[in-house]
């Protein structure tokens, strides 16, 4: 059979799936960098890495503008309700990436001026390991993260 179409005969997808392609390929971060990580963060935009080809290579530094908030190094008590309140004023759907040791677990900062975990006040999709994690590591997350914007349900706004 031809790719064109015929008269009375219909060619049909899921729309869950046509949706879920295309937030797969359009990923707006917001990366919130707070610590060294933001260097090994910053090296995937380089032309040796180009994570433009994963559709996320436009950074938003606004919440608003944002459907990914990207983690970035160690976040300290203080710091802890700004996170917060960035992550309450990005839209649905949005998802969060725990971005190295210090924002998965505490790091090596194991204190009470550290947060031992961003998912004490906000939901991670993807952790990304590493003390700093590789760029390598960081385009595997963000390939484990399409997939799973890809595959979960989309929700018609």
């Amino acid at each position: 059979m031809s790719d064109t179409l015929i008269p009375g005969v219909y060619q049909t997808t899921k729309l869950d799936r046509a949706l879920g392609w295309a937030r797969k390929y359009s990923i707006f971060m917001y990366p919130f960098v707070t610590a060294c990580c933001g260097m090994e963060y910053m090296s995937v935009a380089s032309s040796h890495y180009d994570i433009d080809r994963f559709g996320a290579g436009l950074p938003r530094f606004s919440p608003r503008q944002a459907d990914v908030l990207i983690v970035v190094g160690t976040i300290s008590q203080k710091m802890a309700p700004v996170l917060r309140r960035v992550y309450d004023q990005m839209c649905e759907p949005k998802w969060v990436i725990a971005f190295g040791a210090c924002a998965s677990v505490g790091g090596p900062y194991d204190n009470y001026s550290t947060l031992q975990g961003i998912d004490r006040i906000v939901p991670v999709d993807i952790y990304i390991p590493g003390c700093p994690p590789r760029p390598e590591m960081i385009l595997d997350g963000l390939m484990k993260l399409q997939e799973k914007i890809q595959n979960q349900k989309q929700d018609l706004i």
